[in-house]
């Protein structure tokens, strides 16, 4: 009987779950992509009147999308001052580079066991995408297939739990990575060909250690922009 009623009090104490409006979802998801693609520039004040109606809808939804991107990083609630896009510090690139490294090193082992001849090609044909990007200087279109390339890699390795760890990472890494793009891109693709050659010969070690050091590089790139 004791047992009956503990389980009647733990299941009073359960609320349904409160379903998000799209809307707020879909405001949201703008937001951090105006953050991630540049158009919101580190440190820019974000005035929730302007951004209502520049995405077309009421305050309320920018402000409830403010506080969560304030919870997850994208964004600085200052009081008395407002909200202003973050400015990520050394240490948090640093961080997350760390991070990255890590995933994309075990992606890159995993993808050299499994790939075969198909998926290595639809690595390489991802990659002469961005070599195409890198010679018309198009630096949007070079970032766009740097981000699909390290999916489709995440894709290959085949492990689901991975990918999306990867995906949340590389969500904030393309934010950081604008600034290292235009010191990057000729010697990034030549670094993913060289990855891509170490998958595709079944090379475990090699394919790991290609991913370190393509992502010290893109440290070490980041750092001298940031510098400069």
């Amino acid at each position: 009987m004791a047992v009956d009623m503990q389980s009647a009090g733990e299941a009073d104490l359960i609320r349904p779950v409160q379903r998000a409006a799209p809307l707020r979802q879909a405001v949201y998801e703008s937001m951090v992509e105006l953050v991630v693609s540049g158009r919101l520039n580190p440190g820019e004040h974000l005035v929730e009147t302007d951004l209502a109606r520049q995405l077309g809808v009421s305050r309320q939804p920018v402000r409830e999308a403010l506080h969560r991107l304030q919870a997850e990083g994208w964004v600085d609630l200052r009081p008395n001052q407002g909200a202003f896009v973050h400015e990520p510090t050394d240490n948090e690139v640093d961080q997350l580079l760390d991070a990255r490294e890590l995933l994309e090193m075990e992606t890159a082992r995993l993808a050299a066991r499994s790939a075969d001849a198909e998926a290595a090609a639809r690595l390489r044909a991802i990659c002469h995408e961005g070599e195409a990007a890198v010679k018309a200087g198009d630096t949007e279109v070079f970032i766009t297939a740097n981000n699909r390339f390290h999916a489709a890699l995440a894709e290959v390795a085949g492990n689901a739990v991975l990918a999306e760890l990867s995906a949340i990472v590389g969500r904030r890494m393309r934010w950081y990575y604008r600034l290292a793009a235009p010191l990057r891109g000729e010697t990034s693709c030549a670094e993913h060909l060289e990855l891509i050659d170490a998958i595709a010969a079944g090379d475990e070690k090699r394919a790991a250690k290609a991913a370190r050091q393509h992502t010290e590089r893109t440290r070490v790139a980041y750092h001298r922009t940031v510098q400069s």
